[in-house]
């Protein structure tokens, strides 16, 4: 199961609400393009994205969304650039990125608590070892931040879709990354888990000095709560704020 790539197994840190976005980080993705042999599966997607705005991706299945993703998180081979710059200073600087995925792989009856969970990625010691009070203090402050430490000791398998996320949520953010990415957030949640997830973005935005790119299929989401909105089909077919890209020719072709 991977859930971030920003994790520092070396020392806990703090990453408390506080530190609100400045504006002056940004992400530049320069000709992305994959292909598989011969086979185009995205080509020249160029995006500047800065912190404490949410960017969304839509299109239909099969558009390359996933493979973008993947991309930004370095798991397949990609032609281009992405870069992370420090505007202010004008120096690139490495980019720390925390991911939250649709699905994890959890078998049913699986005793590993949220604890141990959370701990395997913010610690080097074995899950079997006792209970660090620190740690589990760290962690459960982690967890208040999206109304989650009372899963703290509840098997991770047992969770429902809302709290499953509250807690990835929570590992993600552990220490703050640069970029956040989630990848179909609402799949799977319930109207009251979804309503706790929204306000959980926009604490997100207000709050944290990071990024965020959000696949989704929900445009009630995408309307309500996205700055800017990319529609994917192999290349970017329109980018605008949500009322430019779902009024557009291009939605109504793609999704008509």
């Amino acid at each position: 199961m991977k859930v971030s790539k920003n994790m520092s197994r070396k020392h806990i840190k703090s990453s408390r609400l506080g530190e609100a976005a400045c504006g002056l980080h940004c992400l530049q993705m320069k000709n992305i393009s994959v292909r598989d042999g011969s086979q185009v599966i995205i080509e020249d997607i160029n995006l500047h994205i800065h912190c404490g705005k949410i960017t969304v991706i839509i299109g239909k299945n099969g558009a390359g969304k996933s493979t973008l993703v993947k991309a930004i998180l370095g798991e397949i081979k990609h032609e281009g650039s992405i870069e992370f710059k420090d505007l202010k200073n004008q120096k690139v600087e490495n980019l720390k990125i925390g991911y939250v995925p649709q699905y994890i792989n959890m078998e049913k009856n699986t005793p590993m608590s949220v604890y141990d969970l959370f701990a395997g990625f913010v610690t080097d010691f074995p899950i079997f070892f006792r209970k660090s009070p620190k740690v589990y203090r760290y962690i459960s402050e982690q967890l208040d931040i999206f109304e989650a430490s009372e899963l703290i000791d509840k098997r991770a398998c047992d969770l429902s879709g809302g709290e499953l996320q509250r807690v990835l949520l929570s590992v993600a953010i552990s220490p703050v990354p640069n970029l956040l990415i989630l990848d179909e957030p609402v799949s799977g949640i319930d109207s009251n888990g979804m309503q706790l997830f929204y306000n959980n973005i926009d604490k997100l935005r207000s709050n944290y000095d990071l990024a965020m790119i959000i696949v989704s299929h929900d445009f009630d989401f995408v309307r309500r709560y996205a700055d800017h909105v990319i529609l994917l089909d192999k290349t970017i077919l329109k980018e605008g704020t949500p009322e430019e890209v779902l009024g557009s020719e291009e939605f109504n072709r793609a999704f008509g």
